[in-house]
Order: C-alpha cells, then sequence, then structure tokens
C-alpha cells in the first residue's frame, strides 16, 4: 500500500534571471520604496536582498519562498488571482504539509508506474464510492506532475458528475463526451497557462449514456493518440460502486491507483472493487488512504 469559461493565461511574464526584488514588485508584493529601503541595507551590510528584507520586517519568509519558486521554475497561485480553486491545494500552497504528503504519494508512484519502458503513463483514480476524494486527488497529482516538467494532462471521465472544470475555472459546454460523441475534436482541450505543463479535457455536457461513451473504441483510440503528446495522463473517475464506468476507464488506462477515504470507505466495497479489477486485467499500481 502507498501511504499517504476560457483557458487559463498566464499570471506573470516569464521570470527568467529577474532578481527577488524586482519578482516581488512586480506581483505587487513589495513597493518600490521598499525595496530602495531594502537595497540600501542590503548594500550597506553585506546580506542578501531577502536577508536584508526581514531584518528591516519589511518581507516575511513567504514572501521569500514566493519569489525563489518563480526564479527556479516552480510558480505557484495567490488566492484571487485566478480562477483555479483553492481545493487544489497544490497550486496554492505547495508547502504545505497536505502537500508534502502527496509528494509522497507521487514519488511512489514514480517507483512503481514509472518504471519499464513506458513513455506514457496512464493513472485512473478510482475508488467505491461518491465523496472520497477522487477529483481532489486528481486534479493535485496532476499539478505536481506538471511541477515536476512532465506534460501532463488531466482527463475529467466522470459523465455522471463531473468536477475538474469547477476545480480550474473552465468552461464545461465541451469535453471528453463531446470528443467521444464525435461533436468535438481534441482541441477542445485546455492548456492552464498558470502551469507550463499542464492541460486538462473537462468532461463536458453530461450525455444520457456515459457508459456506452467509455466504452466505444474511440475512447481507447483517443487516449492513445494523446499518449503521443502527453507524458503523463491522470483520469478522474465516477464512484465505481455506482455504475461500471470506472472499471471500462481503468481498462484503458496503463495503471489505476485505488483510493479510500478515512472513516468513510468501506474496506469490504475497497477489497471487492480491487478483484473485479484484478479480473479484468487492471494493473493496481497501489492504493493510498485520503484524510484530507
Amino acid at each position: 500500500m502507498i501511504a499517504a469559461p476560457a483557458p487559463a493565461v498566464p499570471l506573470h511574464p516569464p521570470i527568467g534571471n529577474r532578481s527577488i526584488g524586482a519578482i516581488l514588485v512586480d506581483t505587487g508584493r513589495l513597493s518600490l520604496p521598499d525595496a530602495e529601503r531594502i537595497l540600501a541595507v542590503q548594500q550597506q551590510e553585506g546580506l542578501r536582498f531577502g536577508e536584508a528584507g526581514l531584518k528591516l520586517g519589511i518581507l516575511k519568509t513567504e514572501d521569500i519562498a514566493f519569489a525563489l519558486a518563480r526564479q527556479y521554475d516552480y510558480p505557484y497561485l495567490l488566492p484571487g488571482e485566478t480562477a483555479v480553486s483553492t481545493e487544489v491545494i497544490a497550486a496554492h500552497n505547495p508547502f504545505s504539509p497536505q502537500v508534502e504528503a502527496l509528494r509522497a504519494l507521487r514519488s511512489q508512484l514514480m517507483l512503481r508506474w514509472f518504471s519499464g519502458e513506458r513513455e506514457t503513463h496512464t493513472l485512473a483514480i478510482v475508488s467505491p464510492g461518491r465523496g472520497e476524494g477522487r477529483s481532489w486527488l486528481a486534479a493535485n497529482l496532476a499539478v505536481m506532475f506538471s511541477q515536476l516538467g512532465q506534460h501532463t494532462l488531466l482527463i475529467d471521465a466522470d459523465l455522471r458528475s463531473p468536477r475538474q472544470h469547477t476545480l480550474f475555472g473552465l468552461d464545461n459546454r465541451s469535453g471528453l463526451s463531446s470528443v467521444l460523441a464525435n461533436r468535438a475534436q481534441v482541441d477542445t482541450i485546455r492548456r492552464i497557462g498558470s502551469f507550463v505543463d499542464l492541460s486538462v479535457l473537462p468532461a463536458g455536457p453530461q450525455p444520457p449514456n456515459p457508459q456506452e461513451l467509455v466504452s466505444r473504441p474511440l475512447f481507447a483510440n483517443l487516449l492513445e493518440e494523446l499518449s503521443n503528446e502527453f507524458g503523463v495522463i491522470i483520469i478522474d473517475t465516477p464512484a465505481a460502486a455506482d455504475c461500471a464506468d470506472a472499471q471500462t476507464i481503468a481498462t484503458r488506462a496503463s495503471g489505476a491507483l485505488l483510493l479510500a477515504r478515512k472513516h468513510m470507505t468501506s474496506m469490504e466495497a475497497l477489497a471487492a472493487l480491487a478483484d473485479n479489477l484484478r479480473q479484468t486485467g487492471v494493473q493496481l499500481v497501489g492504493s493510498t488512504v485520503s484524510n484530507f
């Protein structure tokens, strides 16, 4: 078991080799007069810019972490400056204990799921019941793989109760259901401009026949086509206890991650789902328990 309306646009210009001071001024976290005060102390006492800012009480450690993240091409978002929901904590608060736990999960996935010679890794997030956090986990894992520099696609294949368009502030008038019904092309995929390597394919309009759509050869062909462009594909699925969609989707993926939520998921239901997936030839990469 493993422990523990339109595409978004870039929020800031490329950082390049800009200094911490310039980054903080450009993002509105530091005024020019305060920057000049910090520079004066920096020169007088031979300190780094951040050290001088902390000494004067003008900067906080969070400001320095924010600027360093952008210097090292590891941007994160601030509340109110983006349509991405704060539920996507890997995007908003990448230094929190919850995200550290997710990093441990990502590391385990890389050891288990990235082993071998496979070039594209397609992972279905599955669990028995509703409200167990599949969409949350899928969204945060997608952000975290993109932060590694992996060209990542998040697919919302929950055609019954989709959430990814809400989490990323996207228009859901067209999406996976539209593509599978031959009503749209794959250009309905939206790039999340705040992250260089992250794109999302929302679920699209709710169809009357979701099980039939994901069972069509077109879905398997679509994943194969997308694997030529993306190195990591994360797939959100509906509750397995409600319908057979999740099992069908998982058979199309190169692996499945089984999710349980503490004090909510029935261990009997989880074991039954794992057995069903194995019997249909699904590669279970592992399982994880969510406390969030």
